[in-house]
């Protein structure tokens, strides 16, 4: 059986896809003034096809399908890079080029709150844990780690506290590298796993030599 040829849509039919598809909120959210400005040129163009009376008729439909697929492509290639520009960020914990000490996060952290600037506060005291867990050696210095990293690692030596780690991880990313709007409760619970994790000495990790340690000697006939 021959193949049906494709769907070629009218003047009219041609504008109400272009109309649904632009419309949609991604093209919407992805930068509005560029996209205004070439939706109103398109509308413009489509709208001149019809022409007054007495001028050349209008564009077969073909050429107007051809057109609405190219301008739709254009449109997706254009705002696809900007749909989720913070997602694509490489979620590092500390900034480059950034040597401060635990001591120096934590007091901008408590200058932050003072202030109520909660997220500022937030993003700097999660910084003050990691450091100071690389001023212990409980983690080893690591450009560029991110959020998630950290819990991974400071799961092993803090076993008791990898659901707070995780929570706090997930707040860091949400403020630093999202649209969350941290408040009060976001940064005591952060500054008190800070406090706690300092406070605490963590877990020695036990390798296979470990595991010899408590056994009894072996004694040779």
């Amino acid at each position: 059986m021959a193949a049906e040829p494709p769907v070629l849509p009218g003047a009219g039919e041609a504008r109400r896809w272009a109309a649904e598809e632009l419309a949609k909120s991604e093209y919407r959210d992805a930068e509005p003034g560029w996209l205004e400005s070439l939706w109103r040129s398109f509308l413009d163009w489509l709208l001149s096809l019809d022409g007054p009376s007495g001028e050349a008729g209008p564009v077969p439909s073909p050429v107007i399908g051809i057109v609405i697929a190219v301008v739709i492509a254009i449109a997706v290639i254009l705002a696809r890079p900007r749909l989720n520009p913070k997602a694509r960020q490489n979620k590092e914990v500390f900034e480059p080029d950034t040597e401060l000490t635990a001591s120096d996060y934590r007091q901008r952290a408590e200058a932050s709150a003072a202030a109520g600037k909660w997220a500022d506060a937030v993003v700097n005291r999660f910084r003050a844990l990691v450091r100071s867990a690389e001023d212990r050696t409980v983690l080893d210095p690591q450009p560029g780690r991110t959020a998630d990293e950290v819990v991974l690692a400071l799961s092993i030596p803090f076993p008791a506290e990898a659901a707070r780690l995780d929570q706090a991880a997930r707040t860091f990313d949400a403020v630093r590298y999202g649209n969350w709007m941290a408040g009060s409760f976001d940064y005591q619970a952060i500054a008190a796993l800070d406090q706690d994790l300092e406070a605490s000495r963590p877990a020695k990790s036990s390798g296979p030599q470990d595991d010899s340690l408590g056994q009894d000697p072996v004694v040779l006939p």
